[in-house]
Order: C-alpha cells, then structure tokens, then sequence
C-alpha cells in the first residue's frame, strides 16, 4: 500500500475542524438572547471540545496513514483535499454573519447542519485512512456527529 499522509497531519486537521466547530458555537452561545438557545449552543461547544480530545489522544498513538485498497494515490489525494477545501467549517465566515442583524438562531442551526455534514463525511474518510485500531474513535466520533445532526434538525422543527 502506498502511505498516504503522515497520520498526525490527518488527526491534526480533524482536531482543527472541532476547535473551528467549538468556535462557532461558542460565538453561537454568546450571541443568543435567548437562555434556551445559549444553552443548546453550549452543550454543543462542550461535545466539540471532547472530539478535539479524542483526536489529540489519537494523534499521539499514530503512524503512517495508507490509502483505502484500490484508491489511486493523486485521485484520492485531490478528492480528500477537495472535501477539505468545501467544507463549511474553513469557509463560513461565521463572525461576519452574527453581526448580520438578519441573520436568525435558524440561520445558526443551519450552519451548524451544514458543519456537521461536512464533518462526517470527512471523518468517514478519515476512518478508512487510519489504523484498524483506531478505526472504533473515529467511528464515534462520526455517530455523535451524527446525533447532533439529528439534535439540530429537532431543534429546526421546534
């Protein structure tokens, strides 16, 4: 197999997505006016904050990652850096949009949604990149993202 990235820069980014996750929903929390809606963007800072552990833990037991059997090395390489590139979480200029008075606590769950889906989807590449041991956190990780998912779009219906 061919090694793909070393596993710490993998493990390093996926910690970056939690903390750039943590800030939006701390900037979330403090720019509520209402105590429920600080207090579901909280618990949300909180639960990235934990991924970041879980990451920073990972990161410190790794090697080498390989590309998934039958990935082309560059293909593989441009598409994981292409999620990368798209994901919400790098992108959203999420500070501008809280000074927008236009823009809603729905606004808000919404990009959290958006940030979660990208979040899964590169956490589910990163799964297939790491060692088989260590493939349980990733996995997780992806389930809890999952269940924010869920806790977001409930709240949407609210």
């Amino acid at each position: 197999m061919v090694t793909f990235f070393n596993a710490n820069e993998v493990v390093e980014l996926a910690m970056r997505i939690e903390q750039k996750g943590q800030a939006f929903y701390l900037l979330a929390a403090d720019e509520a006016t209402d105590p429920g809606a600080k207090e579901f963007f909280d618990f949300f800072a909180t639960e990235e904050s934990k991924h970041e552990m879980f990451f920073r833990d990972m990161r410190d037991r790794l090697g080498n990652i390989e590309i998934p059997p039958g990935s082309d090395y560059e293909e593989y390489t441009q598409y994981v850096m292409a999620l990368v590139d798209s994901h919400d979480v790098f992108n959203f200029d999420y500070t501008a949009a809280f000074q927008d008075e236009e823009f809603t606590f729905e606004d808000a769950v919404r990009a959290a949604m958006r940030f979660e889906k990208d979040t899964i989807l590169l956490f589910t590449e990163l799964k297939r990149m790491v060692p088989e041991a260590e493939r349980k956190i990733v996995e997780a990780c992806i389930d809890e993202e999952r269940g924010h998912l869920r806790m977001l779009a409930e709240k949407l219906k609210d």
